[in-house]
């Protein structure tokens, strides 16, 4: 008979001598095995050729004159200017300002918001390096 105080004790020596088995055996039926299973992708529409889009450059001076693309504007009317000339632009076109160094940050960032609103949406600040 068993009393309390005995504590049995569990041999787990034939259970990792069956897990190195099927272990063993795994190891060596698994690169024979094959997976494939058939996917039909859908139809995608027949897209556009994708054509490079030239991107649109500003460039402001320390005398605040603004160019677009080797136009001439004024600060004082940029933002309807530009507005009336970029109707003209593709707006997916990426524009890129570059600024004077010593510039007001008031300055670029009102040519950046006409710009915003003009309806382009990758602008981007060119810098030195």
């Amino acid at each position: 008979m068993y009393e309390w105080d005995d504590k049995p004790e569990l041999n787990i020596t034939p259970l990792v001598d069956v897990m190195l088995v099927l272990l063993a055996i795994l190891m060596v039926i698994a690169p024979n095995i094959i997976y494939e299973e058939n996917i039909k992708l859908p139809q995608g529409s027949i897209s556009k050729q994708i054509s490079q889009i030239p991107p649109v450059h500003i460039t402001i001076d320390k005398e605040l004159n603004i160019k677009v693309n080797k136009e001439n504007f004024d600060l004082n009317s940029f933002e309807d200017n530009f507005y009336t000339y970029s109707r003209n632009l593709d707006l997916k076109a990426s524009v890129l300002i570059s600024a004077d160094k010593s510039l007001d940050y008031g300055t670029v960032m009102m040519v950046l918001a006409a710009v915003k609103l003009s309806g382009f949406s990758e602008v981007s600040l060119a810098t030195n390096g």
